[in-house]
């Protein structure tokens, strides 16, 4: 049976039928950190919902990444839910931050679910807004801030999904990340370490005003 704690969580409002329709249907797999869960123009055959760990969402244009948007534990991906009620293919790509725990509900049973167990769409009404949330700000960080501002601000995230500070970040997977290149990083990173804003190190970067956090 599904980790009861998760269904409960996630699904306790749509009643004790819709838990046995999940036991029956759902598949949990384990994805090890850095594992390509899904590609753009691949075929979607399942809606991930995210039981532990991080899932980065993102693009590639010309090599370089544009994030949209991390999974959190209990959240699931929207894009790759959107792409079942047009031609199932995907337009992102999705990696494992971490060790993750993923439970996939096949896209024929939820449209099933849609019209069995209607309530559910307050669910995904719910996700909706989660991630267009976390669009809005990452265009508003990529339009109106810094270079400098935009990686500090990288670096608070993944503090905040892996609870680590100082973190394990090179300046390529940085520069990866935030589109553009692994010199202009380094040079951000030291102007930043000179202004006492963080401390790089062979632990990781450290951000300083949350070092006391951890």
């Amino acid at each position: 049976m599904i980790n009861n704690q998760f269904i409960l969580n996630k699904f306790g409002f749509l009643g004790a039928d819709f838990s046995n329709e999940l036991n029956r249907h759902a598949i949990i797999t384990d994805i090890k950190a850095k594992t390509e869960i899904v590609r753009e123009g691949q075929k979607n055959k399942f809606v991930p919902f995210l039981i532990k760990g991080s899932i980065r969402v993102f693009t590639l244009n010309d090599g370089r990444e544009l994030i949209y948007y991390y999974i959190r534990e209990n959240d699931s991906c929207m894009m790759t839910f959107s792409s079942i009620f047009t031609d199932y293919v995907s337009r992102i790509y999705a990696v494992a931050e971490e060790d993750s725990e993923v439970m996939l509900i096949p896209v024929s049973v939820v449209h099933e679910w849609l019209i069995k167990f209607p309530q559910i769409n307050r669910l995904f009404y719910s996700e909706y807004e989660k991630r267009f949330s976390d669009i809005m700000n990452m265009v508003n960080d990529a339009v109106f801030h810094r270079l400098d501002k935009r990686v500090l601000n990288y670096v608070r995230q993944q503090i905040s999904i892996t609870g680590n500070n100082p973190i394990k970040l090179t300046h390529r997977e940085i520069a990866s990340h935030l589109g553009t290149s692994r010199e202009v990083i380094s040079r951000v990173l030291k102007k930043m370490e000179n202004e006492g804003e963080l401390v790089q190190k062979k632990e990781g970067i450290s951000i300083n005003e949350l070092v006391k956090k951890f």
